[in-house]
């Protein structure tokens, strides 16, 4: 994306998202691997709690192999489907853990996007068909998992076998939902294909003021967007008579997410969007001081005197 916000790094590692293993052990109660290769793992705890994985044995398998050791209640995650979950991930080799965002600041859940051209088939793997409320493990060869070089940074060597735990917290609706609201004059209109979002029209919309506005187009009947949380959206960006969005991300078929309120995206996008509520559809118009100032942005063709429209959905928070 071209810099809606201060670019904000994702909060797991992108190594952990091209390519995670995960590693299984048994759905019964003990939390033990049922059988074959995994059994010598164990995963003790709720879901939503940071996992205790213990190993008895190094842990070898030949290809991607997952099990669930709590099933929920849930919907049935499908292929393209997004969710909010926590990952745990271990060095089967020398039965070590390597990296859980539990124990990572802020503590949130991460958004991933079962789509296989966009994630490790062993997330897929520990994603689709499994149903939301449920803790997932998956083993997988660190070749699979992040290609022939392993991982360094994870101390995962290429040769060594990737062990993971996914816990599948909630799905992430896949648009606003709620009452429509007249659209205020100042709002250019929306330009959908197949109810999404692809362009703005300026043709009937007045020149901007100086000052940020805001409008609920849509009224969600979520919690309200709290100062701190990880935001989920989807959203469009324009600047005023542009011809086409400078950023979106409707086409790339995953939402996008980042800390809402603590500086880390544009200032206008701060001010407007706390206090507003989930599963909202929101316009936002974005005078220079609250977008990226008298630089602007050269990277996504913004000058320093254009003001930024935002269509936004609020999709969920992690």
């Amino acid at each position: 994306m071209s810099r809606r916000t201060r670019r904000v790094l994702p909060l797991v590692l992108p190594l952990l998202l091209v390519g995670l293993g995960v590693a299984s052990c048994g759905d019964d109660d003990s939390g033990e691997a049922s059988s074959g290769d995994l059994s010598s793992v164990t995963v003790k705890g709720d879901v939503g709690t940071n996992p205790e994985v213990s190993f008895d044995g190094k842990v070898e398998v030949k290809k991607t192999t997952s099990e669930v050791i709590t099933e929920g209640d849930g919907e049935e995650i499908k292929a393209g489907d997004s969710v909010l979950a926590h990952i745990w991930i271990g060095n089967g080799f020398s039965q070590e853990k390597a990296f859980s965002t539990y124990e990572e600041e802020p503590k949130t859940a991460q958004l991933l996007t079962a789509d296989e051209k966009a994630l490790s088939p062993l997330f897929v793997e520990g994603l689709v068909g499994h149903t939301i409320g449920s803790r997932v493990a998956v083993a997988s060869t660190a070749e699979e998992a992040f290609g022939p070089q392993g991982n360094a940074q994870l101390k995962i060597g290429n040769k060594d076998t990737v062990v993971a735990v996914i816990d599948l917290l909630s799905a992430v609706p896949e648009g606003p939902s709620g009452e429509d609201v007249n659209a205020p004059s100042w709002a250019p209109e929306i330009v959908e294909k197949n109810g999404v979002p692809t362009s703005l029209d300026f043709s009937k919309t007045p020149a901007p003021g100086k000052k940020l506005q805001s409008a609920t187009l849509i009224q969600g009947e979520g919690a309200t967007v709290e100062k701190g949380q990880l935001l989920v959206v989807n959203y469009l960006g324009q600047v005023y008579k542009g011809k086409k969005p400078f950023d979106e991300s409707y086409s790339r078929g995953q939402p996008a997410s980042f800390p809402i309120g603590t500086g880390g995206v544009i200032p206008g996008w701060d001010k407007a969007l706390v206090g507003a509520k989930l599963g909202s559809r929101m316009m936002l118009s974005i005078p220079p001081e609250d977008g990226y100032g008298a630089a602007g942005n050269k990277e996504a063709g913004i000058k320093g005197t254009d003001t930024l429209y935002f269509v936004v959905a609020l999709l969920a928070p992690a």
